[in-house]
């Protein structure tokens, strides 16, 4: 399991100003958090892990092998703190997860009958749209 309040520890955040619509008070109240986490200097993971995390998150990571996350959801910056805290989590725990491995399965005979039983009963039917040989 994830050692979370150690991993907290390596987190870098920053506090900029959102962006869009919002009158006097977006432009002045930076409620915008963003959160910085090293890859590579972090100390909770092993080598297979951070390899892992590294195939999983190719696409978020930075070519310094940073991860950026941002949240501005809500006016207060404490609350989009949380919430940007709380995204990394279920991110990180996302990617460690290993898929399972696919059974192949054999198709039941039923479902082969049928198949071919609905094929039989299409091509009747379309076959009696013809006009009849005289």
């Amino acid at each position: 399991m994830i050692d979370f309040e150690i991993l907290e520890k390596e987190l870098q955040f920053r506090a900029v100003r959102s962006s869009g619509a919002g009158g006097q008070h977006v432009n002045k109240v930076s409620s915008k958090v963003e959160l910085y986490w090293s890859l590579q200097d972090s100390m909770v993971f092993d080598e297979d892990q951070k390899h892992l995390l590294e195939v999983k998150l190719s696409n978020r990571l930075t070519k310094d092998g940073v991860l950026i996350l941002q949240n501005s959801e809500s006016r207060s910056q404490h609350k989009n703190k949380e919430l940007v805290v709380q995204q990394f989590k279920e991110l990180i725990e996302e990617s460690l997860k290993k898929k399972k491995k696919r059974v192949a399965t054999k198709v039941p005979k039923k479902v082969k009958q049928k198949r071919l039983a609905n094929k039989r009963q299409l091509s009747e039917k379309k076959a009696l749209r013809k006009p009849p040989e005289i």
